[in-house]
């Protein structure tokens, strides 16, 4: 159970990192004025009114559970195809390798691929009213993600692929979703001190780029290497020492 811990754990850290990354994190802002329908003025307040912080959190919700159901249904469809495939697993970890390495240098930058390069984002001009509207964007937001949350979410559906019940796989991207939701719901609660620290954070992401792309480089050998599924063991080992 530790080792499914762990890669729990790298889920959730893997959300966060696509919320942090420059395709998603520059735009919150507009993402949340556009499924609110309140202005930006209003929402940047240091104390919003009781029905703007009601419409932010209903809203954000409705989104978050779109973009969520999405993901989930990714990640059971890895597992239940990588269980399927089971025979052919070996090839197929080592080929979720190889792109995840590939990936990984795209989002450094060291060797751009032209054809992740560009938006990928569903646009939807006129949401549909309610928090039924704000469901339908969160879908669209995760159907057509862009190429900085592609990556990432490509790392974890690898995983997920090598994950040996449905059930794991299921958590494993309900994890990735809640990395990536719970910072969003905090930003549209708190839009103020959002703001403050996406200033002092937007001069480091290009750093964060590099950062992302070389531990995609590192999951994607640890995968092709099986070295992933070794080192749950020594962690499922070392708990056990600590018991």
């Amino acid at each position: 159970m530790i080792s499914h811990d762990v890669t729990y754990i790298g889920a959730f850290i893997a959300g966060l990192l696509s919320f942090l990354s420059p395709c998603v994190f520059p735009l919150i802002p507009s993402y949340i004025t556009y499924i609110t329908g309140v202005s930006f003025a209003d929402l940047q307040a240091e104390h919003p009114s009781h029905i703007i912080r009601q419409k932010s959190i209903f809203h954000s919700l409705s989104f978050i559970a779109g973009f969520t159901i999405v993901f989930v249904l990714l990640g059971a469809s890895a597992t239940y195809i990588g269980s399927v495939l089971q025979e052919n697993a070996t090839i197929i970890r080592k080929t979720g390798g190889v792109l995840l390495v590939i990936l990984g240098v795209h989002v450094t930058g060291i060797l751009p691929l032209k054809f992740l390069l560009g938006e990928k984002r569903v646009s939807i001009k006129h949401k549909p009213a309610g928090y039924v509207g704000s469901f339908l964007v969160g879908i669209a937001f995760a159907a057509g993600w862009t190429p900085c949350i592609g990556p990432i979410l490509a790392a974890i559906l690898a995983v997920a692929a090598t994950q040996d019940s449905v059930y794991h796989g299921i958590l494993l991207l309900l994890l990735y979703s809640m990395g990536l939701g719970v910072p969003f719901f905090i930003s549209a609660l708190a839009m103020h001190r959002f703001l403050i620290v996406f200033n002092r954070f937007k001069k480091y992401i290009h750093i964060f780029e590099i950062f992302t792309g070389l531990l995609l480089i590192v999951i994607g050998v640890l995968i092709y290497t099986n070295w992933l599924s070794r080192l749950s063991g020594f962690a499922t080992v070392l708990f056990k020492g600590f018991e």
